[in-house]
């Protein structure tokens, strides 16, 4: 009898393992066509978010007739990839510059919901992220952001729910930095009404930054850096789920100019110079290159300094991905998105990673 209880308890334990691995979620945001797409592991991807379609005054459509036939070519995929979700987002950084304005008003926002159901109906769409940059603080230069934002972007989510019922999937780009989670979102309001958040835990240290840091770090160490692991906690500790909660990555480097040679090039004056996609890594940061590479214990971030160049870069690798990935797990959160598919190797890449280390 102790027998047949202990072999019951352990299959109900490899049956949990099975269930939690299957609901870690991979997401992958893509700006490409939908004929490059197929050269990446989609077997190994839940979601694409693709981005952006457009806002015409407050109706959500396609930019142009080719962007039209993307999306077509996206939903298409689903045949092949049963299991693959494809949801479509609007705004982006410097994409949002009506949103403030539109979304003040009630009947905007009704239109824009309507609208989107419509579209999705009409074309086979999974879902809508909302990618507002920012509600009620300042977002891209020049647009207009408002403190009545906050209430706004609540009532859009509401109104969005209440057109999609349960048929559609509905969630949003957060910034993972602190004053966006303070002043930006009405939390408990709104995650009720969302199947999960795409927590932007990239760009942490961004281009308008006259100082380098880790743009993506998992952790942190001085009281005013940003990480992973302060977004999250800020979350937890404001009562959302952990299963809604998705950890940003970014397959991208950022790179900073003119940095002395002090303590590596980290923390140190410079001037952002350009992004290198994770696939061009090998060549950019060669071994004839100059470049160095260094691991930050304390942040659990990669960096690579160039001392005859004065260069210094941050960025995401397989290791850093990997510790994000045994995050997830040990706090039980919902997956991991990424920007972008299209920077990612076709095989052998970070999404190989992050299946692999989700999925154990």
């Amino acid at each position: 009898m102790k027998k047949g209880v202990s072999i019951f308890l352990l299959f109900l334990m490899l049956c949990t393992q099975a269930q939690d691995k299957k609901n870690h979620k991979i997401i992958a945001y893509y700006t490409g066509n939908g004929t490059a797409i197929k050269q990446y592991p989609l077997n190994k991807i839940t979601h694409v978010i693709y981005s952006f379609l457009a806002m015409h005054h407050d109706t959500l459509g396609f930019r142009n007739d080719q962007q039209k036939e993307t999306v077509q070519q996206l939903v298409a995929l689903k045949k092949e990839y049963p299991h693959l979700k494809l949801m479509v987002s609007v705004g982006g950084w410097g994409g949002c510059a009506p949103c403030s304005d539109i979304f003040a008003s009630e009947q905007s926002r009704k239109t824009f919901a309507k609208t989107t159901v419509s579209l999705f109906k009409e074309y086979g769409i999974d879902g809508l992220d909302l990618d507002w940059e920012y509600p009620a603080i300042e977002g891209y230069p020049g647009h207009r952001f408002q403190p009545a934002d906050k209430e706004n972007f609540t009532s859009l989510v509401k109104e969005l729910r209440k057109e999609m019922g349960k048929a559609f999937l509905l969630s949003f780009a957060a910034g993972g930095f602190l004053k966006y989670l303070e002043e930006s979102v009405e939390w408990n309001q709104v995650m009720p009404h969302l199947d999960f958040v795409n927590l932007m835990t990239y760009d942490l240290v961004g281009g308008y930054s006259t100082v380098t840091g880790h743009h993506t770090p998992l952790d942190h160490h001085l009281p005013a850096q940003e990480s992973v692991t302060k977004c999250v906690h800020w979350l937890l500790d404001h009562h959302v789920a952990p299963e809604k909660l998705i950890v940003g990555a970014a397959f991208y480097a950022r790179v900073w100019e003119n940095v002395p040679d002090t303590n590596r090039g980290l923390y140190q004056p410079g001037k952002f110079k350009q992004g290198v996609a994770f696939k061009d890594f090998n060549n950019y940061f060669s071994d004839s290159s100059g470049y160095r590479y260094y691991w930050d214990k304390k942040t659990k971030a990669p960096f690579q300094y160039n001392r005859e160049k004065k260069l210094f870069a941050t960025f995401d690798n397989e290791r850093s991905v990997k510790e994000k990935a045994k995050f997830i797990r040990r706090k039980k959160m919902g997956g991991i998105m990424f920007w972008e598919l299209i920077q990612d190797k076709p095989s052998g890449g970070l999404i190989d990673v992050m299946h692999h280390h989700l999925n154990r």
